[in-house]
């Protein structure tokens, strides 16, 4: 058994990949998924597809390798956050499309509780904001949406969770109902404090605690699949939303050590220690991982499109084939020309949690061409950076002097990191091993089979592909974010 099988659920696609026993990549397998938008600011995705999907690529990765379940030691899962699934015990049939974590649609139920005065509980307890983007007001939605469903929800009859759950019920045959600290701190339901559901907000919210799944460590015992699915019994081991797996798969096990990752949106963790930092700035407080019953804390900063800009430049515009082709034609642009896109198609997140500003583009001319709005495109996503970057620093002193690790799609290109180093005034650093987010599972679910080692261990490992030192003057950096802000400003005044 010298495998460990990590699955990586995200938003657009699903993946496999195996491990072996070095840790080292041995073969993966992906495949897209569709992405439902049934009015402007919702996204659903149906949850079957999810499920499909992600059997397909695992069984996928195995066959290309040769591998069978006596070969696995374990299952590590990690999924896209805040995602919500509302699923009948019985038939293990979803109630709705699975609602993403990008969908606006709770806006004015958010608004709403603000209004009521709920806001500051609701932070203190969960170290989130009432915003759409979380889970619960999701749930509500749901409930409020199908008659008779909160009275089944309060019998036990219909069950809540993010993906990982759904993906463990799946899994287990529906004999667990479960997830990890992680993710369960992203619901706006979980009291981060206690490690505990909170009776206060689950009433606030009218969401039956029946529903709701038993939470575990992130390297914990969540059950044996189903012997049909994969040819034998594998035991699910470990379990983390997407972000907190990227800050394990950094090895940012140490306060003062910080992490963001590129993908669809982009998410920054800075790692605060056994003590959860209330932000001044509009950050989230949450769980960086839970570990032997201890859960350290993070300061979070997300933005909803980063990757999803330079999908916007290839799907909706059409100016690029592949997404590799963004900073090639970023690099044949006009400099005199200062282009500025404000990427808010689905809102804004950190530090505005703006869900109904839109995007904008400012300082066209006729001159303005592809390249140059390529270029404000990848430009847009170091901003926003430098956002989350300024606010960490001004609520926790252990950010002062930060270097970045980074990781996810857009790591790859030098021309963007490079550009988020002159942005950030700070060094960058590229690891060598990229699949950074499936890798924090698969240590998860390999510390606790006993086959890697243990958290130095695993630290000791991390090795460093390239580090990007800022070329850009500081007044040349001011001036470009003072434009940057100014333009934020002006798409939300609009």
């Amino acid at each position: 058994m010298t495998y460990i099988l990590a699955i990586d659920q995200g938003t657009t696609s699903s993946r496999a990949i195996l491990f072996d026993a070095a840790m080292q990549v041995a073969g993966s397998a992906q495949k897209e998924f569709t992405q439902i938008f049934p009015h402007s600011g919702w996204v659903e995705h149906d949850p079957e597809e999810i499920w499909s999907t992600t059997i397909d690529v695992c069984k996928a990765v195995m066959a290309q390798q040769g591998v069978t379940a006596s070969d696995i030691a374990g299952i590590g899962i990690t999924n896209q956050r805040e995602t919500t699934v509302i699923w009948d015990r019985e038939t293990g049939a979803p109630l709705h499309n699975a609602i993403v974590w990008q969908d606006r649609r709770t806006a004015s139920m958010c608004e709403t509780l603000r209004e009521a005065g709920h806001a500051k509980m609701v932070t203190q307890t969960t170290g989130l904001l009432l915003d759409p983007y979380f889970s619960g007001t999701k749930v509500k939605w749901v409930l409020d949406q199908n008659p008779g469903a909160r009275t089944r929800a309060a019998k036990g009859e219909l069950l809540f969770g993010t993906i990982d759950s759904f993906l463990i019920w799946r899994l287990t045959g529906g004999k667990v109902h479960a997830t990890d600290a992680t993710n369960a701190a992203r619901t706006l339901l979980f009291d981060i404090h206690t490690g505990e559901w909170s009776p206060e907000i689950c009433a606030l919210l009218d969401v039956p605690t029946a529903m709701l799944p038993t939470v575990h460590d992130s390297a914990a015992d969540f059950g044996r699949t189903k012997s049909e699915i994969f040819g034998g019994e594998l035991p699910i081991l470990g379990v983390a939303g997407d972000q907190q797996a990227a800050t394990i798969g950094q090895a940012c096990f140490n306060p003062g050590m910080m992490k963001s990752t590129y993908g669809t949106g982009c998410f920054a963790l800075l790692n605060t220690g056994d003590t959860p930092v209330a932000s001044q700035n509009r950050m989230l407080t949450t769980i960086a991982y839970q570990l032997n019953g201890q859960r350290t804390y993070a300061l979070e900063g997300s933005i909803f499109v980063a990757g999803a800009a330079v999908q916007w430049l290839r799907d909706g515009l059409g100016l690029i084939e592949t997404a590799a082709q963004s900073g090639e034609l970023a690099l044949q642009a006009d400099l005199s020309q200062e282009i500025t896109l404000v990427p808010a198609f689905t809102g804004l997140g950190a530090p505005y949690w703006n869900p109904d500003c839109r995007g904008a583009m400012f300082g066209l001319t006729r001159n303005t061409g592809p390249a140059e709005i390529a270029r404000a495109t990848l430009e847009s996503i170091a901003f926003q950076t430098r956002d989350l970057w300024e606010a960490m620093r001004a609520d926790w002193t252990g950010a002062a002097d930060v270097t970045l690790r980074v990781d996810g799609g857009m790591s790859a290109s030098d021309l963007a990191l490079q550009g988020l180093s002159d942005i950030l005034g700070a060094p960058v650093d590229r690891p060598v091993m990229q699949e950074t987010t499936a890798l924090g599972a698969a240590w998860l679910a390999g510390m606790q089979a006993g086959i890697y080692p243990d958290m130095q261990g695993f630290s000791d490992n991390w090795a460093l592909d390239r580090r990007f030192e800022p070329e850009m003057s500081k007044d040349q950096r001011d001036a470009a974010y003072a434009r940057w802000l100014r333009a934020v400003n002006a798409a939300m005044a609009y």
